[in-house]
């Protein structure tokens, strides 16, 4: 699980350094300057190569904010478990002390 969300994080980051217009020139107005043009229509430039340009930006950043939301997620369920662990413990010490003042009653030793 932990290596699942440590590739999504990963992909985050790749997908930000995308939106890097300074590789892209503008997008949507025909071939960057990456050495890659993205395709034939957005090679073309024009509206439908902006139209697509937006698409996919949507795209990236939905998927970005999906992948963020499943990384809080797991997150806040680490947090619970860890919440419920410290609980359990906390029980387990108060078991114990109580059988020690159990035991120091019943022979008569009284000192710590």
């Amino acid at each position: 699980m932990a290596r699942l969300l440590r590739s999504q994080f990963i992909l985050a980051c790749q997908l930000r350094g995308y939106g890097d217009s300074s590789q892209l020139g503008e997008l949507g107005k025909g071939a960057g300057k990456g050495g890659g043009g993205g395709g034939s229509i957005r090679e073309a430039g024009g509206s439908f190569g902006r139209r697509e340009a937006a698409i996919e930006e949507k795209y990236f950043r939905e998927k970005e904010s999906e992948q963020i939301e499943n990384l809080k997620k797991h997150h806040q369920e680490e947090i619970s478990h860890h919440e419920q662990e410290i609980q359990r413990l906390q029980n387990e010490i108060k078991r114990h002390k109580t059988q020690i003042k159990k035991l120091k009653h019943t022979d008569g030793y009284d000192s710590d």
